[in-house]
């Protein structure tokens, strides 16, 4: 087994417990890695050693039972991935699984009782070694609970594609197990219960003391546990028809997918043996995979560099914020306002042409705190508080006092140029002027007020309750005080922020519309617009192209054409077809099809290309403006770049985001004579 010196060892630390009403103690092993809850246990090779000690001394002890638990908010997040990188053979990964799977079977056939008392977050592996033990309570506090490793190009190797199916039934293991990874969703604790993922829920405050009584009641037959049998005749059914909505949307893509349903397939009738070994010659194949490691690579980028945005200035330089100013009161402006009033919880105020939009903009930011209350996801309290410390005005003086302005207007250089010279006169002289612009300059927007080093750019994307993306610009004037206040701001908001160089559209937009110019370059050379829209499939994205049209809004992604194609004419057409498009103003899809209507208008060449040619041509696109991109300091790293389009465009996880899957393709050293990672994904740390 391959020892790796930079784990952080989760020890499984042994105490036995006197239980009232039991005759002898309990065993109760808790893991813990000695850090707080910021650094949460993992299973690496000495993680598992010290926990097959710890069962050893704890079955020599005779308990009356054996319990598994975590330390404060965490129970276990699975395995240490940042040993993956060095694994480098089959052998050694084969060996992983199986140390995995002999640790943690002990705990299932142990001929005393064991317990998982999920007091925190459990993901993973950690999940799996709970699945082991022979009954299961969870915390109402258990933050996440999932088995996640589908979305980072694995499945769940120690066990948890065997006993979860027949222990919820398919339906709901192919949720957990595919679903949730694919979406990024996690089981509540009151889902898990309801699941019967586990046996009891229990509150937070006493967790361990009602966990340690109920299992004492269990062991004493006081408690009866009962579990439904797993229905089985639909089980090929259900899986089938999982494998047709993989196709359909990741195309083969994620081999990991698709070898999950494989292990779902054989819990049906293999014996756990067999199904253990199954999930450990697939995890071998798997970890050394391109997807895996571009997986890992994506996961590290958003765990860890997204906390450390690279070239922000000292925080010690960012200005208190205790008040902010909307300009509008649009859906977007709307949403901004939510959003800065629940994290920051300070006074937000609106403005707009008119009071009737005024009224409208205050009156979405009520309902949708109603909603939070209704769902249970905000206490009548914390609702009451939010609604008074929102307001709205047409009237400019209420911005006097505010710390952080920023508007959310329509997409007009000219407009937005108006705005600030008009607020710059109204608010105090070291408030930040923020703008929402999704391409337009900084510079441009500050050239002709009085204080442009306080104007940045603070570029959200929509939904902006969901995305977790914050594209921060810096002007060329944008001073060290502004950006730091800027950065300070996006953490509050629970965004991840990535430093941007003020260059047309940024990063997102820049790319989705390189992307956009590629394709309907094709369509004006007479490549149907089914072709096109099929033509990135391979790549597993999550929207085809026309569909990104449609959800991005034919009229919006014109203009930010527009506004490339003015800087950078020789790289971004200006399509026809696509105005043709916009100026129609129907619906480019129609109940999930390319709308007829669309299609008709269109004007064409006579040299189509194939759906393979047209995915070159974007991808050789995508490699030489990153490359420009990088060359021209737009942002630091290609690292940047990836971590932009994973959270602000939803690229997948297996591509690495875009520029891993470039270098792996060879279409960037084609394209721009080199790779973008020198060292490849799986030597990649941010």
């Amino acid at each position: 087994m391959i020892e790796n010196p930079n784990e952080v060892v989760t020890k499984a630390i042994l105490r036995l417990v006197q239980v009232p009403g039991l005759d002898k103690p309990a065993a109760l092993i808790t893991l813990d890695n000695g850090f707080d809850y910021k650094k949460p246990n993992s299973f690496g090779p000495g993680g598992l050693k010290s926990l097959d000690e710890a069962i050893t001394a704890a079955t020599e002890a005779d308990p009356a039972f054996i319990a598994v638990t975590g330390k404060p908010y965490i129970f276990c997040v699975g395995a240490d991935i940042t040993g993956m990188p060095l694994i480098n053979s089959r052998e050694q990964a084969v060996a992983l699984g199986e140390l995995g799977h002999r640790v943690f079977a002990r705990l299932r056939s142990s001929t005393i009782p064991t317990f998982a008392f999920i007091n925190g977050a459990a993901m993973g592996g950690g999940l799996e070694v709970a699945l082991h033990c022979h009954y299961r309570t969870v915390s109402t506090g258990a933050a996440a609970l999932a088995l996640p490793e589908v979305a980072i190009g694995l499945i769940p190797g120690w066990g948890g594609s065997q006993i979860l199916p027949n222990l919820i039934g398919i339906i709901n293991a192919a949720t957990v197990i595919l679903q949730n990874p694919l979406t990024q969703k996690q089981l509540r604790p009151k889902q898990a219960k309801e699941m019967g993922v586990a046996d009891a829920l229990f509150e937070a405050a006493d967790f361990l003391e009602d966990s340690l009584a109920w299992a004492a009641g269990v062991v004493k037959g006081d408690v009866t546990v009962e579990r439904p049998e797993i229905e089985r005749k639909d089980w090929d059914g259900v899986l089938e028809f999982v494998k047709a909505m993989l196709d359909e949307k990741l195309h083969g893509a994620v081999p990991a997918a698709n070898k999950a349903v494989e292990l779902l397939a054989l819990a049906k009738t293999a014996s756990f043996e067999d199904g253990t070994a199954a999930e450990t010659e697939a995890l071998a194949d798997l970890i050394l995979g391109d997807e895996s490691r571009a997986s890992l690579y994506s996961f590290d980028l958003v765990q860890r560099r997204a906390k450390r945005p690279v070239g922000v200035p000292d925080k010690s330089l960012a200005r208190k914020v205790t008040k902010v100013g909307i300009i509008g009161a649009g859906l977007m402006a709307s949403q901004l306002a939510l959003l800065f009033l629940r994290r920051l919880q300070v006074p937000v105020v609106l403005t707009d042409l008119d009071q009737e939009r005024v009224d409208k903009g205050v009156g979405y930011v009520h309902a949708e705190i109603d909603k939070l209350v209704a769902k249970k996801r905000m206490d009548e309290g914390t609702a009451a508080k939010l609604r008074l410390l929102v307001s709205g005005s047409v009237d400019k003086s209420v911005f006097a006092d505010a710390d952080f302005v920023i508007e959310a207007v329509f997409e007009n250089l000219d407009l937005k140029k108006q705005i600030w010279a008009e607020f710059e006169k109204i608010v105090k002289p070291e408030a930040i002027l923020a703008t929402n612009t999704s391409s337009l300059s900084i510079t441009e927007m500050a050239a002709d007020l009085e204080h442009p080093e306080r104007v940045v750019g603070f570029h959200f994307f929509n939904p902006v309750a969901v995305l977790p993306l914050l594209e921060i610009i810096r002007g060329e004037k944008t001073d060290d005080a502004t950006l730091a206040t800027a950065f300070e701001v996006g953490k509050t908001l629970k965004k991840s922020s990535v430093l941007v160089k003020d260059a047309p559209a940024f990063v997102v937009n820049r790319l989705l519309t390189r992307v956009t110019s590629e394709i309907f370059q094709a369509v004006d050379a007479g490549t149907p617009l089914d072709v096109v829209n099929v033509a990135m499939d391979p790549l597993g994205l999550p929207m085809r192209p026309i569909a990104l049209l449609q959800l991005v809004g034919p009229a919006v992604a014109y203009h930010v054409g527009e506004t490339l194609h003015a800087a950078f004419p020789d790289r971004y057409v200006d399509s026809p077809n696509l105005k043709r498009i916009v100026d129609s103003k129907l619906p480019v899809m129609v109940d999930k099809e390319i709308n007829p209507e669309v299609v008709a208008l269109l004007e064409v060449g006579d040299a189509p290309l194939t759906a393979d040619e047209v995915r070159q041509k974007a991808l050789d696109g995508l490699a030489e403006e990153i490359r420009i991109m990088l060359d021209e300091g737009v942002v630091a790293e290609a690292q940047d770049i990836d971590l932009c389009m994973i959270l602000g465009a939803g690229y997948p996880f297996h591509l690495g985001g875009v520029t891993p899957y470039l270098d792996r393709s060879g279409t960037a050293e084609k394209v721009t004579g080199k790779r973008f990672l020198a060292d490849g994904v799986a030597n990649v740390r941010s």
